[in-house]
């Protein structure tokens, strides 16, 4: 299993509303039923309560799911389950974008909490 005990948090340095953006090129995981690896890119969003993730403990703990027998909509929802219980966000958004197989191309998209307004477009 990935390993989330791998996650560290920082002090939020701000009291704003405002929205952090991390993305991650190059995840790897194992697709369950073929075995074959999958690749994709997964973009973190999330708005910080008290505390916001450690950038290098976020790698350490992506890299936990290289050899991992996991479904897309899996790693997106276990990701965004660990991140919301370490930080605690006031939002989250979780998207894994999967590069194609079989002329799929995949994306998924996990929430928690409500959109902050300096995120919300019209």
């Amino acid at each position: 299993m990935p390993d989330s005990s791998l996650l560290e948090t920082f002090s939020n340095p701000s009291q704003q509303d405002y929205v952090i953006e991390h993305i991650a090129d190059e995840f790897t995981s194992v697709c369950p039923v073929t075995g074959h690896p999958d690749f994709g890119a997964i973009v973190l969003r999330y708005s910080p309560d008290q505390t916001c993730v450690e950038l290098k403990s976020l790698k350490l703990y992506y890299q936990s799911f290289r050899n991992e027998g996991i479904y897309y909509e899996a790693v997106t929802n276990l990701i965004r389950d660990d991140l919301t219980a370490l930080m605690k966000p006031h939002w989250l958004q979780l998207i894994t974008q999967w590069q194609g197989r079989g002329g799929i191309r995949s994306f998924v998209t996990a929430t928690s909490g409500h959109v902050p307004e300096v995120w919300q477009r019209d």
